[in-house]
């Protein structure tokens, strides 16, 4: 008599099936059961019966072909977690999709990748709308964090790296769909407190640079749309207007501080460079004047200005309160040089978002006229200034010089009469660099009539030396 097979194990192999309308029955059926087996006083299931049934699911996934048929199969694994009863068990579900995912995600190839950022993307989506449907209570949250702290960010997590930097990615832009309408400053500073306290205790340097770049530089480049929404729900609650005259003038100033961020909206691509070279790149304290150039130069030329609609729904946060928290965990004793330094970048960074100052402020809009007044772009317009000089003294015939030195190769090429025109030209178009330095000495200091007759001097010799130059050619 064959033993009886737990039901994950064969809800596990169905999953894995070779034949489609086996998976996609056992899908169905996998949902009914966790419905029902997940009412009862106990959570109805142990982690190690949902670990089976993951490695089932992942190889469901693992089989299916075409691409919205992976995505409505990825939607279905998702949505699995509201078919549990107990918020527990819930949790439970999450944790052993985050186990599974370590343990396979190194034998995944490239071609299957995508299906898998996407299972991902969709798991947590879900998660965050249990939580919202439980109006974000303080014990899930925490719950939540302590999960993702332990399965993902953690140095002993054992999380495989490109799982790590995937959930980053993908963090911030899910908590705002799902969240942004509800969740206050104080909430999504919760939720980022895990990627803070990791960035301050953190060895790993790869670690540190990702979670500045896909944390806080989506925060330093959501701060415009964000102070925007902050403004619109304000003049639609009336809260805070005051009939004063003060109130007034402050009103007047918030609303032209609202036009200016219309006006400063960064580009996708310029809001990226900007802040990753100031939050995740840069290990210097200084950019070079060549990169302060281009990204000027970019924030005034490059593509069309984002309107809401293309960033989507954007977080609220106080940036002070955000400054605050990361100082105390920077200015801690057991955080490292490393760490602390680049940390104190990204405080700074928000202690002038909470002032209303943006990193694109600092790259002026209008150059001066000023030449020696601009320090950043004073390389370029020295170059600019040199290259007129010269267009100008090559317009104007005022180079007596150039034309004595090409008096003086038209003597010996009058042996040479069987020479082409063009080669003529091409053998007086080469000129000496030490002779336009002199040149450009005698136009500064006034003495080119002097130089000119040392050079006519100079060319009243030349006949002496023709004759032989003849008799060579000759």
């Amino acid at each position: 008599m064959t033993p009886i097979q737990a039901p994950e194990i064969q809800f596990a192999q169905r999953l894995a099936s070779n034949e489609m309308p086996m998976r996609t029955k056992a899908i169905k059926k996998l949902q009914k059961y966790i419905t029902v087996r997940s009412q009862a006083t106990d959570g109805g299931f142990s982690s190690d019966e949902l670990l089976k049934l993951w490695k089932g699911l992942f190889y469901c996934l693992w089989m299916q072909d075409k691409l919205l048929l992976q995505e409505e199969l990825s939607n279905q694994i998702s949505g699995l977690i509201h078919c549990f009863q107990n918020v527990q068990t819930q949790f439970f579900f999450l944790e052993t999709f985050l186990q599974t995912m370590k343990k396979e995600w190194t034998g995944i190839d490239r071609l299957r990748m995508d299906k898998f950022f996407q299972l991902v993307r969709f798991m947590f989506r879900k998660t965050l709308e249990m939580m919202k449907s439980k109006e974000w209570e303080t014990s899930l949250v925490t719950r939540f964090l302590d999960v993702l702290t332990s399965q993902v960010l953690h140095s002993t997590s054992g999380a495989p790296a490109g799982l790590q930097f995937h959930i980053m990615d993908l963090y911030m832009s899910e908590l705002a769909a799902v969240g942004s309408a509800e969740l206050t400053a104080a909430q999504n500073l919760t939720f980022i407190d895990p990627f803070c306290k990791i960035a301050s205790k953190t060895k790993d340097r790869i670690l540190l640079k990702a979670i500045c770049s896909s944390i806080f530089s989506v925060i330093v480049d959501q701060a415009p749309f964000a102070i925007e929404d902050l403004m619109k729900e304000v003049k639609a609650s009336g809260v805070g207007v005051d009939d004063s005259d003060s109130g007034q003038a402050s009103e007047e100033e918030e609303e032209e501080k609202v036009k200016t961020l219309k006006g400063k909206k960064p580009a996708k691509k310029t809001a990226l460079k900007q802040s990753s070279g100031t939050l995740s790149t840069d290990y210097d304290e200084n950019l070079d004047e060549e990169e302060d150039e281009m990204l000027h130069l970019e924030s005034d030329s490059e593509s069309e200005m984002l309107d809401d609609k293309e960033v989507g729904p954007v977080l609220q946060f106080d940036y002070s309160a955000l400054a605050d928290r990361l100082f105390g965990l920077a200015s801690r004793s057991n955080t490292s040089s490393h760490n602390r330094q680049r940390l104190y970048k990204v405080i700074k960074i928000f202690r002038d978002l909470s002032e209303g100052v943006f990193p694109q402020d600092e790259y002026p809009e209008e150059v001066s006229t000023d030449e020696d007044d601009d320090e950043m772009f004073g390389s370029r317009k020295r170059m600019k200034r040199g290259r007129g000089f010269g267009e100008e003294d090559e317009a104007e015939g005022s180079t007596p010089a150039k034309k004595q030195r090409g008096k003086k190769a038209a003597k010996p090429g009058k042996s040479n009469q069987g020479v082409a025109p063009d080669e003529s030209k091409a053998a007086e178009a080469p000129s000496d660099t030490t002779t336009k330095k002199n040149r450009k000495k005698m136009n500064i200091t006034g003495r080119g009539e002097e130089q000119n007759r040392v050079l006519k001097a100079e060319v009243d010799t030349t006949p002496a030396t023709a004759p032989q130059t003849k008799t060579c050619s000759e």
